[in-house]
């Protein structure tokens, strides 16, 4: 992937332990479903936060792999609406 066809989109992943807030590098213009779908057994985020399912920061980090399997629910942060 180059720099000119890939974009950054902040994503929400919840695990059963976890609240992982970061970036993954997605081509243009392409779906949050299909690049799921299309991943490999690991998804790459940057610039991560890492929180307790009940908001607690645990860490930060710049760079993270999430094993695929372990993945309950991926959103993009910006459909994150708070109460």
């Amino acid at each position: 992937m180059t720099e000119e066809n890939q974009d950054r989109t902040k994503v929400r992943i919840y695990t059963d332990q976890f609240m992982i807030i970061g970036d993954i590098a997605m081509f243009a213009d392409s779906r949050l479903t299909d690049f799921m779908v299309s991943a490999h057994d690991f998804i790459a985020l940057t610039d991560v936060t890492v929180n307790t399912l009940d908001g607690k920061t645990l860490f930060k980090t710049a760079f993270l792999n999430v094993q695929k399997e372990k993945i309950n629910i991926t959103l993009p942060e910006s459909m994150v609406v708070q109460d």
